[in-house]
């Protein structure tokens, strides 16, 4: 086959040519992020000479590869910050609509190189998918006092900024750019929506199970001290000033010049703030995550959303039924014998809510303490966010019901649609956290698919799911209903009813964990 050779800002690149479409893997849109760049805003990747190949995956922020639930590998390199673009036509008059994707992870985990990311399917339906690399851990979203923070977001921003600039090249269209991700990438969809500062970069967003904690700046700036008591910095370094004071080079320059894998050993029992509740830890999960700075991510994105922030781009957002389940272990066993309210007042769940919920729990069948520790907490990092989000966008200003005195331009509202993925793992027993993915990406033939949704996944699940992205992304309404106050409509995939059902308030089992208003 020919090599694929395109020209963006920086440079001609050589792609793969596959059977259907054309891959550029391993793309810098910014500079390695090491030695002074390390804990600095993304700098755009400098222009190279003569045409750089683009045929392998490009070093990833994920530095140890660990077993999961989503196959993700860590290759080592320093250019870390790259995208991974698939097209079915790489040519400029193309102008084909576009998705790019951020992964999951926890915000500490997850890579673009992932082979569920492959952009195939998207390619068949004619559409250009561009898989973007971000900072992990407390390198991206790390708050050093007096220093930078939101790193990953500014890297977020960054190859939003490079989509616009370049996805001509590659044959796609920058008006027409649909946000999405995963977990922790669905949670940076929905910051990147509710930031004015990525107004214009994206036309549509997509969210799959997001987690929305709220993280302050002092909360992650008390982090940075208690992760530079445990390697070793001194005092001197900045380190005993405390949150919110002055200059932060002295520590920033002490923590650049450790060794990744010394901050990699650290980090995550330097997010871990003594003395929190069960219910308070379930609250700020997971512990890094992009952090309200007045600035860059001027309110909680629930805040923002409820101004009307985003408003006029058409959001999908949706969750598994069943998110966590934790394999068994000597605790886990005794707290499945647990009376399952006894379990639930442990999260902070009381009073009348600790009733209403206890209750929906029991009508949805969960037998136990153990299960219903599992569903409280998929409910609250996970699935309540899907309503949240959906009523603050329902609930936002409308220009017509509250006009303001100096409005301004103010485009129309755009539809909220909801779903749930229902479907249970034969290999799992629920429908759990990363289970959607493979048919959203309609994937399922790849070898590492059958331990997590079984050697026959049903295909027209994936045709279901995978064909929502796909209208959501070409601009034609996703074929399921819009959210509104009444009837709280939902698209169930994979349920009782059938491979997709509509159902009147979907997410009543979760009302009293969302309480009005």
């Amino acid at each position: 086959m020919t090599i694929p050779v395109v020209q963006i800002s920086s440079g001609r690149l050589a792609g793969v040519a596959r059977a259907g479409d054309h891959a550029y893997l391993g793309v810098p849109f910014a500079e390695p992020p090491v030695g002074a760049l390390r804990f600095a805003p993304p700098r755009l990747a400098e222009p190279w000479e003569g045409t750089r190949p683009a045929t392998s995956f490009g070093a990833t922020p994920l530095r140890i590869e660990a077993p999961g639930l989503i196959p993700e590998p860590a290759i080592p390199g320093d250019s870390t910050l790259n995208v991974n673009v698939f097209t079915p036509d790489p040519s400029p008059d193309a102008r084909l609509p576009a998705l790019v994707w951020i992964h999951g992870g926890g915000y500490t985990g997850g890579s673009p190189a992932s082979p569920w990311y492959d952009g195939a399917a998207f390619s068949r339906a004619g559409i250009v998918t561009v898989v973007i690399s971000y900072r992990l851990g407390f390198d991206g979203f790390g708050a050093i006092p007096g220093g930078p923070c939101n790193l990953a977001v500014q890297d977020w921003l960054l190859a939003l900024e490079w989509v616009q600039r370049n996805i001509a090249a590659f044959g796609g269209d920058p008006g027409r750019v649909t946000l999405g991700g995963q977990s922790a990438g669905a949670g940076a969809v929905l910051t990147l929506l509710g930031m004015p500062r990525a107004s214009g970069l994206f036309r549509a967003a997509w969210a799959s199970s997001p987690v929305l904690p709220v993280r302050t700046r002092d909360d992650a700036e008390a982090t940075a001290l208690r992760l530079a008591r445990r390697l070793g910095i001194a005092a001197g370094a900045g380190s005993a000033a405390g949150p919110g004071s002055g200059s932060g080079a002295g520590l920033t320059a002490a923590l650049a010049a450790l060794p990744e894998a010394r901050v990699l050993a650290e980090q995550g029992a330097a997010a871990r703030a003594h003395g929190l509740s069960l219910s308070g830890r379930i609250e700020r999960e997971p512990a890094f995550s992009p952090i309200v700075d007045g600035e860059l991510v001027p309110e909680p994105t629930l805040a923002a959303l409820g101004r009307g922030v985003g408003a006029d781009i058409p959001v999908v957002i949706g969750s598994n039924d069943h998110e966590i389940v934790f394999p068994d272990g000597p605790l886990l066993s005794l707290v499945r014998h647990a009376p399952s309210r006894l379990v639930l007042r442990a999260t902070g769940v009381s009073g009348e809510a600790l009733q209403e919920y206890a209750s929906a729990q029991a009508s949805a069948g969960v037998a136990d303490g153990k299960a219903a520790l599992e569903q409280e907490i998929s409910d609250r990092v996970f699935r309540r966010n899907v309503v949240r989000v959906a009523e603050a966008r329902r609930a936002a200003p409308d220009p017509e019901r509250d006009p303001d005195p100096d409005p301004g331009p103010r485009p129309e509202a755009a539809p909220t649609r909801a779903y749930r993925f229902a479907w249970p793992s034969p290999t799992k027993g629920a429908a759990i956290h990363c289970l959607d993915v493979p048919f959203l990406w309609n994937v399922l033939d790849h070898q590492d698919v059958p331990a997590l949704a079984g050697e026959r996944p049903p295909r027209e699940l994936a045709d279901a799911l995978h064909g929502a992205v796909v209208a959501h992304v070409l601009g034609d309404p996703a074929p399921w209903p819009a959210w509104d106050g009444t009837r709280r409509r939902v698209a169930v995939l994979g349920g009782a009813a059938g491979t997709v059902a509509v159902q009147d308030d979907g997410y009543a089992s979760l009302a009293a964990l969302v309480p009005e208003g």
